[in-house]
């Protein structure tokens, strides 16, 4: 994967290798032999590494050690909506195998196929040219409303997620995981948090949401503008679609000078060739058939309550010594940050 950088396994993600050949060996054709394991830095959540084996190269994600927030982490959820995905318009990594079995490694995990291919870390896009930016972004956009376009009841996913009061379940979900990590108090989020519960949409819509729909977890071709697979799929679920566009519009708010979480927000967009935020709504209207949307207000201000709460729970798990990446530190601010732009969102709402 083109961009993402490889390095030993961190010691806190350790785990026993010679568990892992010894259930390959059993379970995955061709995987007899020596096993080499190396880990994908970046990314706050579920660990995941490259795994090299005579028969090929494998990429498995598994949960983190420690002590876990409720619902958080849900590998099995991810395996599930991917293998329900193979055969649609939305491109995934062709699944290998799950293992429920903590005894193997220390947690559940899943392997899927190593998939070679670009992924983009910077928004901005630094390598490539002016002229090449603006299709990175339309495939972006088009993919998300291809997702949306899938039938949940024709892939098997009718009971992935409710089907009604998403919006609701969604800001009670997230306050309880801010709530469980919280470990001084953010004015700003308590504050948003009220204002969500008494500004839930009316209007309900039900497709299979992402929940981390950003550049950095679509893989490209090497040479084009084709995503070829959606990766992370842990916050997946049934929900309302609006909640994963709210979520895209957010990183062009979010500052592109800000560490770790940096958007495009500040960014001279037309000079990099990057479309606007109005822009690419427009291209996942046009692409999922929506002649008009609804003020996204309520899911961009959402979606910046959300990515606050995730991002405290990477810090008190930073404060414990298990988060999956060296710079989770940092979530902290980050939280901070992020729930006073939703606060500051929601007022402009009135």
């Amino acid at each position: 994967m083109a961009g993402a950088e490889i390095v030993d396994v961190l010691p806190i993600h350790r785990f026993d290798e010679a568990k892992l050949r010894a259930y390959l060996r059993d379970h995955l054709e061709g995987s007899a032999g020596p096993l080499r394991v190396q880990q994908f830095q970046g990314g706050q959540s579920n660990p995941t590494f490259l795994i090299s084996t005579q028969a090929g190269q494998y990429v498995l994600r598994k949960q983190p050690p420690g002590n876990l927030l409720p619902s958080a982490h849900a590998i099995d959820r991810e395996y599930r909506v991917q293998v329900a995905l193979k055969g649609t318009p939305v491109p995934v990594a062709p699944m290998r195998l799950y293992c429920e079995d903590a005894s193997v490694i220390g947690t559940p995990f899943y392997l899927m196929e190593y998939v070679p291919g670009r992924i983009f870390f910077k928004p901005d896009l630094p390598n490539l040219n002016q002229g090449q930016r603006k299709p990175i972004y339309m495939a972006f956009a088009h993919t998300l409303a291809a997702l949306h376009e899938v039938d949940p009841h024709a892939v098997g996913l009718s009971d992935f997620g409710k089907s009604e009061g998403y919006a609701r379940r969604q800001v009670k979900r997230w306050s309880e995981q801010y709530e469980s990590a919280k470990t001084d108090g953010i004015e700003a989020m308590d504050k948003l948090i009220a204002w969500l519960r008494a500004n839930i949409p009316g209007e309900d819509e039900t497709a299979i949401t992402h929940g981390d729909f950003k550049l950095n977890n679509l893989m490209f071709e090497i040479d084009d503008a084709y995503v070829i697979a959606v990766l992370d799929w842990e916050l997946s679920t049934l929900g309302h679609p609006l909640a994963d566009l709210g979520y895209v519009c957010m990183g062009y708010r979010i500052p592109a000078d800000l560490p770790v979480l940096g958007g495009l927000g500040g960014l001279d967009l037309t000079a990099l060739g990057i479309p606007t935020e109005r822009e690419v709504v427009r291209a996942y209207c046009e692409r999922s058939g929506r002649a008009t949307i609804p003020d996204l207000t309520f899911f961009i201000a959402f979606s910046f309550f959300r990515y606050a709460s995730i991002a405290q729970g990477v810090y008190a798990r930073s404060l414990q010594g298990n988060a999956a990446d060296a710079r989770a530190h940092m979530a902290g601010q980050a939280a901070i940050m992020l729930a006073q732009e939703g606060w500051r969102i929601a007022k402009t709402a009135g």
